[in-house]
This record gives structure tokens, sequence and C-alpha cells, in this order.
């Protein structure tokens, strides 16, 4: 088979679409969708929204700054979760953190960022609170009982599973009519 004819192109010079490339061409139809709407300043979002982009972007702007204050929040933490380049991690994330943070409570890039921040909190319940669950956590133990199990991880998961719903929330409605997303589709629509 010639080279133009694997690709869909016929000997004569005419391309031919095959089956296998539409597939191929709907995946990236697809992908490209998908990157136009996490990008896409649109929202349906009601006016209200910017108090959950100030609550969970002001979290994401103080813990990012913890990361880099103190060490236990940060590198220590990360070493102590066995992570590889402790250091290198714990400063990429508290950058991501403060400066998504400031973007969140600003409406700017507003899906793209849930969906970074809705990842990274469901690491963070994964590598800290199975291992709280089985009493295996190299992170120091919670204050006040419950120390393990399901009721400790409850506990102990509640801001983490808040900042992840405020996340997807702003994910699925974007940022709402009082955000610089909202400013950028006004223009965009002019």
């Amino acid at each position: 088979m010639s080279r133009g004819a694997h690709e869909g192109m016929e000997p004569n010079g005419r391309f031919v679409r095959r089956p296998d490339m539409q597939a191929h061409t709907s995946q990236i139809s697809g992908t490209a969708d998908l990157a136009r709407w996490l990008f896409s300043p649109q929202s349906s979002a009601p006016r209200a929204t910017w108090l959950i982009r100030l609550m969970a972007g002001a979290v994401f702007l103080s813990e990012g700054i913890l990361k880099l204050v103190y060490t236990n929040q940060g590198v220590g933490r990360f070493t102590k979760l066995g992570f590889p380049f402790p250091d290198t991690v714990a400063t990429a994330i508290a950058v991501f953190e403060i400066v998504g943070g400031v973007l969140l409570i600003a409406g700017l890039y507003t899906r793209v960022l849930a969906l970074g921040f809705s990842i990274e909190m469901v690491v963070a319940m994964l590598t800290t609170k199975i291992a709280l669950y089985l009493g295996t956590s190299p992170l120091a133990p919670p204050a006040a009982p419950p120390k393990l199990g399901i009721w400790a991880v409850l506990h102990e998961t509640r801001s983490d599973w808040a900042q992840l719903m405020c996340c997807v929330f702003l994910l699925i409605v974007g940022a709402g009519a009082l955000s610089l997303d909202a400013r950028r589709a006004a223009r965009s629509s002019l």
C-alpha cells in the first residue's frame, strides 16, 4: 500500500474518507469541543456564584501561601506522603494554588482552574485519607477522636469535600455574571 493510500488518498490524489480516519477525526473534534468548552467564558451560573468562587479561591490562595511559608505544610508534608521530588511538587502546587486562587476569585479561566483544582482535591483525598482510614498515615493523627477509621476520614475530609464540590459546581456552570470570564464573553460577542 502506498503512503498516499495509507493516509486516505487514492493513487489519483483524491482524498477518501476511511472508517478508521472518521473515528480519529471525531476524536479530534470531541477533544477540540471539550477544550473550547473548558476555555469558554460563557456561563449559565447565577450572579451569586461569585460567593462560591470567593470561598474556594480564598482557601486555595491561603493554603498555597501556607505551603511556601511552613515546611510542614509544603515540602515536609509531600516528603512524608512519599511524593517524588517533594520540594518541586510542593512549590508547583503552592504556586498553582496561589495564582489559581486569585484567578478563581476574579473569575478568569474558571472552568480550567476548577478542573485542575478538582483533580488536586481527589489526589489529596486519596493520598491522605486512605492511610488515615487504615491507621497507617505518615501524617500526624487528628487532634481529637476519632483518630482512625471511617469516622476519622469523614471528619477530616469535610473541607476537602467542600472544596471539591465547589470546584465541580464551577466546572459545570462557569464563573457567573460577576466575573472576568463574563467580560471576556461580552467582548467576544461584539
